[in-house]
């Protein structure tokens, strides 16, 4: 080890700077999270956070906590990734995703170069939008086929639905009118359908989460 400090001190300091920079990345980029053989990196769960701020139009909340929920929303992704890949589910490709991507370009920004300053305030660059993006649209699909057929609404369900909450909301915007179930069924089906398929969803990923490896470095969070 005394050695090694020695040839430091003695090398250019064009040498020693990239070693430098190396071991500083080191240190600040270390894992957070294991989930079986993968790993979440700090640098991962800032760049999530960031770009979902950017794509939510808020600023980025780098705090401890919102950091622990966002691992915890990203190991439930790496869960999934690995149900995709394994399943071969279909992906989202880049061609769905551009034309999301430049239209919140064109809604929000005035020109390109106005865009390309917000990237660098929240520090991330367009392939991360694009990444995340992809993963949304690929994400809902999984969801799509893995689930949503498995799951019935009964007509009671949607009588239920429409007595205890569309008729009261109903009344209360417009007293004069006599609501009717014909002209709300089709939203209240998929309003319980999406409902459904989200218990089911987070039943898997329970079930999966108690098979996997998953360990927490609470070092990473503070």
């Amino acid at each position: 080890m005394k050695r090694a400090s020695t040839i430091w001190l003695l090398a250019p300091v064009a040498a020693v700077l990239p070693l430098l920079a190396t071991c500083k990345a080191d240190i600040i980029d270390r894992i957070a999270v294991s989930v079986g053989t993968k790993v979440i990196t700090t640098s991962d769960i800032d760049r999530e956070i960031r770009v979902t701020a950017f794509l939510n139009g808020i600023k980025p909340d780098l705090t401890a906590p919102n950091r622990k929920s966002t691992a915890d929303r990203m190991v439930e992704q790496k869960l999934v990734q690995r149900e995709v890949e394994t399943s071969r589910y279909p992906q989202a490709d880049e061609s769905e995703v551009m034309p999301i991507l430049r239209e919140l370009q064109s809604k929000r920004y005035s020109d390109a170069d106005a865009y390309q300053a917000a990237l660098r305030e929240y520090g991330i660059s367009e392939k991360d939008l694009v990444d995340e993006i992809r993963w949304q649209r690929t994400f809902l699909r999984f969801t799509a086929i893995r689930f949503r057929p498995g799951v019935q609404v009964a007509d009671d369900e949607i009588q239920k639905y429409f007595d205890e909450t569309v008729v009261p909301a109903a009344r209360a915007a417009h007293p004069e009118e006599t609501p009717k179930l014909e002209e709300y069924r089709d939203q209240i089906e998929e309003k319980l359908t999406g409902d459904r398929t989200d218990q089911e969803m987070n039943r898997w990923l329970a079930s999966v989460r108690r098979r996997t490896e998953i360990v927490y470095h609470e070092d990473a969070f503070r």
